[in-house]
């Protein structure tokens, strides 16, 4: 229960935390957990998976809620891994491996069908990303003041940066993405790329992160497929 996982036949040398904001998108659910399951289990990896959502509907705050997700992720097991993962993006190669780098943040989504299979921009952190617990408490997790979606993928990649840390990328081969349901003339409409962030990175994100998060932890359930949190 809980979406945990552990291969049978063998000791996993990896334990990884998938850890999903999620926003009444059922369908993109569905299809992520039909494809994710056999995906991490072929990979032969000890997981679980985490779907962290607030009540209401309330502006979505995606940076937050993962803030949320790794800290009760965390109290529930020791991962070498956390992986924060968009709820429509589906992993298109098995070799794509569901572990993070040692040294290194690690952007996994370097290839998504929506940008043509290259990457959009250099410092874009978005879709897909693995980092260990310590480089997340290193760069101070992710910041808890952007509301609506956006913009806080390059805090994000700021941070990494600030805290000394640089973003290491999966291989185009094999960080390929097929995102659910994209629609071209849609996204002509809404630019993925939102304007430059009001934020002052540099200034903010010592104090902004994984040591000010408060939240009220609502509910926190085991579903066969996955755990979910819920927080107001």
């Amino acid at each position: 229960p809980g979406g945990r996982y552990r291969p049978p036949h063998c000791l996993a040398r990896y334990k990884s935390a998938i850890l999903v904001a999620y926003s009444n998108q059922k369908k993109y659910l569905h299809h992520l957990l039909y494809y994710i399951h056999p995906f991490l289990q072929r990979q032969q990896l000890s997981y679980s998976i985490y779907l962290i959502q607030q009540a209401g509907n309330g502006t979505f705050n995606r940076a937050k809620l993962l803030n949320v997700g790794v800290r009760e992720a965390l109290k529930d097991e020791d991962w070498d891994c956390l992986l924060l993962h968009d709820v429509d993006l589906v992993p298109e190669n098995d070799y794509n491996l569901y572990v993070c780098d040692e040294y290194y943040p690690k952007h996994m989504a370097s290839a998504m069908d929506k940008f043509k299979y290259i990457l959009p921009y250099k410092s874009f952190f978005g879709g897909v990303s693995a980092l260990t617990p310590e480089h997340y408490m290193k760069m101070n997790g992710f910041p808890n003041t952007y509301w609506g979606s956006g913009g806080e993928n390059d805090d994000i990649a700021t941070r990494i940066q600030l805290a000394g840390m640089k973003i290491v990328r999966t291989s185009p081969q094999l960080g390929r993405y097929k995102v659910m349901d994209y629609n071209e003339e849609r996204e002509t409409r809404e630019p993925w790329r939102r304007p430059a962030s009001r934020h002052d990175t540099r200034k903010t994100w010592k104090d902004d992160g994984m040591n000010s998060l408060e939240f009220k932890l609502l509910s926190k359930t085991k579903h066969p497929l996955y755990t979910n949190i819920t927080v107001d």
